[in-house]
């Protein structure tokens, strides 16, 4: 029995003459009832399994700086720096020209040398205002009032030369001549000579000017913008007709 792996055997009838069965062994054990094993619920799964947490970055304070109190003093330091520009600035450079002061009868002439030199005998320029003299019935041989006067006085050196200086002395220069001998008029023939004595621009051409200290001017177009313009001669001729009377009186 035990080599066929038979541990307890029960006949099905009653063998003769065999001895009694013991209870226990005739009861029929009780079949045994598989347990279907069920999946485990996501709860028990999350009982069950770790929870893998993120692993904590350490807080690292980084120092942050702190706005410093002496701020304001920056707007001082920018106006520094525009002061400095304002300082570097280029001064305006002097004017050049030179003029001529001449004598008509009773008027005084302020002219532009268009060349830079005294005039000469057989200069276009000299020949267009003894025209322009004999026109108005001025004597046509003016003569000559001094050096010319030429700007800027000095090539070298830290006199200011700049255009205001330029006036003061061209007018403190008429004012000393008209002390010596008045004019009842005084003719400003150029640019550089209205805007330095006269006080004026190109607009003022043709017109009678009031300069304090000099009386009465005449504002004139240059005599070589005279010869490469023809047709301003007439416009002269117009404002020289309105003017004539005075010079004329005086030489009666």
């Amino acid at each position: 029995m035990t080599a066929m792996q038979v541990v307890n055997w029960l006949p099905r009838t009653e063998l003769p003459f065999a001895a009694p069965s013991r209870p226990e062994l005739l009861e029929a054990p009780e079949p045994l009832v598989e347990t279907p094993m069920m999946a485990p619920t996501p709860a028990a799964k999350a009982v069950a399994e770790p929870v893998a947490r993120p692993t904590e970055r350490v807080k690292v304070e980084v120092p942050r700086p702190t706005p410093s109190v002496a701020r304001p003093a920056s707007k001082p330091v920018e106006d520094a720096e525009e002061t400095s520009v304002v300082a570097k600035t280029p001064p305006v450079p002097p004017p050049r020209f030179a003029l001529q002061l001449l004598r008509a009868g009773r008027c005084l002439l302020l002219v532009e040398l268009p060349t830079g030199s005294a005039f000469q005998t057989r200069d276009p320029a000299y020949l267009l205002l003894k025209d322009m003299l004999r026109a108005a019935g001025l004597p046509d041989s003016p003569q000559i009032v001094g050096e010319p006067v030429r700007w800027p006085l000095l090539t070298r050196g830290t006199m200011d030369q700049g255009p205001e200086a330029a006036r003061d002395f061209v007018q403190g220069f008429l004012s000393a001549r008209l002390e010596d001998a008045p004019c009842v008029c005084l003719w400003l023939i150029g640019l550089p000579a209205v805007r330095f004595a006269g006080e004026a621009d190109a607009e003022s051409y043709n017109r009678e000017l009031q300069v304090e200290g000099l009386g009465s001017v005449w504002a004139l177009p240059g005599l070589e913008l005279l010869m490469e313009e023809p047709q301003r001669k007439a416009d002269v001729w117009q404002a020289m007709r309105r003017l004539m009377a005075r010079w004329k009186e005086s030489n009666e």
